[in-house]
């Protein structure tokens, strides 16, 4: 069974047993189960089903395997002959979740 969830500000298709990387789930440890509520879509061929916006009672329940950071992003800003130089980087916070089960 396929399903499309909405989860930390960006949308997946996923069935069960795929492994995604999302920004992070706060105040959750590695091993924790999450369970996503905004299903948007769910089924296969003649059971699918298209919520508007969501399917009422479905849910996602996925595992995090673990929290890591991403790669480093560096920020560059220069205006030039003004001397003017800036440098900062950025790692975003990530979680790793694995689908356990797809109820819709």
């Amino acid at each position: 069974m396929k399903a499309t969830i909405k989860t930390q500000g960006q949308q997946f298709t996923v069935t069960e047993g795929d492994i995604l990387i999302v920004n992070r789930y706060p105040n959750t440890e590695a091993g924790a189960i999450v369970e996503i509520k905004d299903v948007l879509a769910a089924g296969e061929g003649e059971s699918f089903k298209v919520g508007k916006p969501t399917l009422a009672g479905a849910s996602v329940s996925a595992k995090i395997l673990e929290n890591k950071r991403g790669d480093k992003v560096i920020i560059f800003k220069k205006k030039k002959r003004k001397g003017m130089e800036r440098k900062r980087g950025h790692r975003q916070e990530l979680s790793v979740i694995k689908i356990e089960s797809i109820k819709a």
